[in-house]
């Protein structure tokens, strides 16, 4: 979680003092303030510890926490806690964390779970139904632990040892353990001092005894650092020493956890916290703050535990320093910064004052600038080291005073000599006597500020001394160029000429904030929203953006000293080496988080940079050359597996098919920088993927050998090595080898089966097929045997016969030709399954002659076939027709005794139908069939339809057949035959 929300905060109300009594004006360092704001479960904190990977733990009245730099991750009794009140935290040799609660039962972190006596038996052991106040782990991995009762247990993770002193003077009672450099184990309490000897503990006279167990100290080397009724002492097994006497009244002010080392104490109480060193000197820090605890982390930092949250004070290289209203300031906000030639800083002021500060005294003169309406902030200022004057600007005026002895008899201001309102933006002064003003209406150039402080809206000498359009920056060079932006972009006025270098560069039509020229000459622009510009020689040569490392696009300012480019904006302040053109990036990582938004106005000094903030003038020391800064280290903090917190100490793991869903939490701990950019992957020689979140959910991931990295780095350092957390998800069986050997075993048999099968229905409907073909055969030789109807035949010959015996030889001879001309027809036909309609009407033709020829008049005919139709091309099956119109003339029309007529129609249906028409006058269908007696059927006509019936079975499309009576009378059948 950020911490950004409370740095206002830090100036005014909590800020870290540090005084010495030489100095008339302290300085006040910029401190980190952490709350429930940032991310703490509560205010009220007790106790801090850093644990070996560099987390910070603070323990609270409202749960624990662990806080990375950037976020707090908070623990409660909803987590595992078996007390929300922990009134210290420990670390084993394992790397558990121990959280000793008000509740005396003990639980510990570990591997990202929290274990309780619910969920771990052997904690169930560790009861002493009072608060434990010490732990310590010996050399033997024993843990050691002194209650607020005269009761010290022994834990050896199997079995708990307690021990009491039988001494009712002489008690345990809040006893701090330790393990002195001969791996003797001590009970060091407020009323004795005991040595556990030959498993028990014997009473040591001692007259050096600590004022409670929080006020002892153990370093790394087994020394006990602690504070008695006259100050510091230190203790090497039995012996004791006085190192520094402390003042009775902040002993006796409820002092808290210490700090010490080589060099000096640091006392916490209710009234803050002092640092004492060995010489006696004393500094105050946090009046007036509660302060229950004290420690350094392995980075220099110190953390100050307190009733109103933590605080931090940054190591001493990376410390910033304030001067505010406290230390004499006109007000808080701070808005412009220069220095002058006697090493005074001046300052502008957001209540329209000027501050002179003096660095060396650190005195703070005031001049006050009576007319408030004009000079309401003053927002830039420039030294004229040549006249020793320093110029001031606000947003509706400009004035001048003597930098050499700033009196309020020496102030000037600039005057419009028609008393017109102008509003500046900016302005700037050559090394002679020009002035030049960006203003809304455009830029003005006053020719001798010395002499002539005033200017007239009415008599400007357009692209002389007036350049019209909203200007925004106006800047001379070394060479005594003006350049100047306004709403079109840059543009330069060399000599009389006017250079409009927007024209040909569209990155130079951008507002620019700022222009500033460096040591070889290239000008540098801030821009709004577009980095940095470098320009040279009439060209861009560079552009500079948060591609390249800068931490925002829109630049407010821009300071250059010596081969360094300053630049500040919004979110911090970025320095760019520019020595040979190389323009390499470096952040200020540790002022960064608490400048950002803040930031208005810089002067850099040869060690020393400045900022004018909205709190006060910031400033820090710099060192010219650029360190790169260290990468942060990463850890994968937790692991859910199906929402389900997986344990982090086993080396891999083995996922089931249906545990894909997996959440990883990470974190990079850094406390100078919260801006840290992240990259991951899930295979080794897979690509990184880059994120600012500290959280990756991973869903419906594939079965498969994975290894998680995850790698950080801030603005100005490498990236990290990776964390790493390797896991295998297993396949389903459906997805696994041997079941694909089964399935490819099942397809194999299931295809033979299909194979084989196929290939004997196959086989099987080749056989029918032949039958069937077989069949048609023997179908049609009996049609053809049906169509030559033996009463047909004896009429025909009956009629030669009748010819011959009248001597009518041209009749007998024209009715023995049509006849041989069917016979031989009919032998042809009976050769083919299909015919062409033009065969089928030739025969059809013949056929009818002879019909005709018999019956004479009482047989009328017709075959009328669709011009559309190609006869030669169009296919039917053959003898299918001559069935039906031979029962059409004998059963439909023969019994009339005026006989009738019969029409054959053959037109195309469809694109996929031929359809065939005989339609005959005669008694009717159903008429003659309620007529005949007995069963007689037509063979033709019963042969016929088993033909189409078998044809269907061989075809894709069916024929078709409908026979219906035409009213009382005549008979219709309608044949519809597939197109071939």
């Amino acid at each position: 979680m950020r911490a950004r929300a409370c740095l206002r905060l830090f100036f005014a109300v909590l800020a870290l003092l540090l005084f010495a009594n030489a100095r008339a004006v302290a300085q006040t360092a910029y401190l980190p303030h952490y709350t429930t704001k940032n991310g703490l479960p509560s205010n009220n904190c007790y106790y801090t510890l850093q644990d070996r990977k560099g987390y910070i733990w603070i323990a609270t009245d409202a749960g624990v926490s662990r806080f990375d730099g950037a976020m707090f991750e908070n623990f409660s009794v909803d987590d595992g806690l078996p007390d929300n009140q922990v009134l210290q935290l420990r670390e084993d040799k394992k790397g558990r964390i121990w959280f000793l609660s008000l509740n005396g039962q003990l639980s510990y972190f570990y591997n990202g779970k929290i274990y309780n006596p619910d969920n771990d038996k052997e904690l169930k052991k560790l009861n002493f139904n009072a608060v434990v106040v010490s732990f310590f782990e010996d050399s033997k991995g024993r843990i050691w632990f002194g209650t607020n009762k005269n009761i010290i247990g022994v834990w050896d993770g199997e079995s708990l040892l307690k021990y009491s002193s039988p001494t009712m003077e002489k008690q345990f009672a809040n006893a701090f353990i330790y393990e002195d450099l001969h791996g003797n184990i001590w009970a060091y309490s407020t009323t004795a001092s005991f040595l556990y000897i030959r498993n028990n503990f014997v009473l040591i006279e001692d007259d050096f005894l600590p004022l409670s167990y929080k006020t002892l100290a153990l370093t790394k080397d087994k020394l006990v650092y602690f504070l008695n009724k006259d100050g510091l002492n230190i203790k090497s097994g039995a012996m004791s020493r006085p190192v520094l006497r402390v003042a009775p009244e902040l002993l006796g002010n409820s002092p808290g956890y210490i700090y010490a080392n080589d060099d000096e104490l640091w006392l916490s109480n209710n009234s803050g916290v002092y640092v004492i060193d060995y010489d006696g000197n004393t500094k105050q820090l946090l009046k007036n703050v509660d302060v229950n605890q004290v420690i350094r982390d392995n980075s220099q930092n110190m953390w100050f535990t307190t009733k109103n949250g933590i605080y931090r004070l940054p190591a001493a290289k990376e410390r910033l320093y304030i001067i505010n209203k406290d230390q004499g300031l006109s007000t808080e906000v701070v808005k412009s910064v220069t220095k002058d030639e006697k090493g005074k800083l001046w300052l502008g002021m957001g209540s329209g004052d000027l501050n002179i500060l003096n660095l060396k005294s650190k005195s703070v003169q005031q001049i006050n600038i009576a007319d408030k309406r004009k000079y309401n902030t003053i927002k830039q200022l420039l030294i004229d080291k040549k006249n020793h004057t320093l110029y001031f600007a606000s947003d509706y005026g400009l004035g001048s005073i003597s930098a050499a002895s700033p009196q309020q008899k020496s102030l000037r201001f600039l005057k419009e000599t028609n008393n017109s309102v102008f509003v500046v933006k900016n302005f700037s002064i050559d090394t002679s006597s020009k002035l030049a003003l960006a203003l809304s209406s455009g830029v003005v150039i006053i020719n001798d500020r010395t002499n002539k402080f005033e200017f007239s809206s009415l008599n400007y000498k357009e692209q002389q001394d007036y350049f019209k359009d909203r200007s925004y920056r106006v800047f001379y060079d070394s060479r005594q160029n003006l350049w100047f932006s306004n709403i079109s972009g840059l543009s330069e006025f060399n000599h009389g000429v006017l250079n409009k270098y927007y024209e040909h560069a569209p990155l130079l039509t951008k507002r620019i904030n700022d222009i500033k020229e460096l040591a070889n000459g290239t000008l540098a622009m801030a821009t709004d929203g577009y980095g940095i510009v470098i320009f040279q020689n009439g060209k861009v040569i560079r552009h500079i953006t948060q591609k390249d490392g800068l931490n925002n696009n829109i630049i407010n300012r821009l300071f250059v000293k010596d081969n360094y480019l300053w630049a500040i904006s919004n979110t911090g302040i970025t320095r760019i080496s520019t020595a040979q053109n190389s323009f390499s990036i470096n952040s200020f990582d540790y002022a960064n988080d608490l400048l950002s938004d803040d930031l208005n106005d810089l002067y850099i000094d040869t060690d020393t940079a400045y900022f004018a903030t909205n709190n006060g003038l910031v400033y820090f020391a710099h060192g010219q050359r650029a360190a790169q800064t260290k990468a942060p280290k990463i850890y994968i903090s937790s692991v859910l597996n199906n929402r389900e917190v997986l344990d982090l100490s086993s080396a891999s793991f083995v996922l089931k098919p249906d545990e894909r869903n997996i959440t990883f939490n990470y974190s990079a701990i850094d406390f100078k920088n919260r801006k840290i950019l992240y990259r991951y992957r899930l295979k080794p020689d897979a690509n990184w993927s880059e994120t600012k979140n500290r959280r990756l959910e991973l869903s419906s991931l594939e079965p498969g050998t994975y290894c998680f990295e995850v790698s950080a780095k801030s603005q100005d350092s490498p990236w990290s090595e990776p964390a790493k957390f390797n896991f295998v998800l297993e396949k389903h069986f459906w997805q696994t080898w041997w079941f694909f050997a089964l399935l490819l075993v099942i397809g194999g048999y299931i295809l033979y089966a299909i194979t084989v099968s196929i290939t004997k229905r196959q086989k099987n409907k080749e056989q029918e097929q032949l039958l069937l073909k077989n069949k048609i055969l023997m179908l049609e030789q009996q049609a053809l045997q049906a169509m030559m109807n033996p009463h047909f035949v004896f009429n025909v010959m009956n009629s030669i016969q009748h010819y011959i015996n009248t001597k009518n030889t041209s009749s007998a001879n024209k009715v023995l030709t049509g006849f041989a001309r069917l016979i031989r027809k009919n032998l042809e036909i009976c050769t083919k399954s299909y015919i062409n309609l033009e065969e089928e009407t030739e025969y059809l033709n013949l056929y009818l002659s002879l019909e005709k020829n018999r019956f004479g008049d009482k047989l009328i005919y017709s075959i009328q076939i669709d011009q559309q139709l190609d006869k030669e091309e169009t296919l039917i099956p053959s003898m299918l027709l001559q069935p039906y119109i031979e029962n059409a003339i004998w059963h439909g029309i023969m019994p009339k005794e005026e006989g009738g007529e019969v029409n054959i129609q053959i037109n195309q249906q469809d694109d996929d139908y031929l359809r065939i028409q005989i339609i005959d006058n005669g008694v009717g269908i159903n008429n003659s069939l309620g007529q005949k007696k007995g069963n007689h059927q037509s063979k033709g006509m019963s042969l016929t339809k088993e033909r189409i019936n078998l044809l269907n079975r061989i075809e894709a499309k069916p024929i078709q057949l409908y026979i219906e009576q035409l009213g009382k009378s005549g008979t219709s059948i309608t044949i519809l035959v597939p197109l071939q």
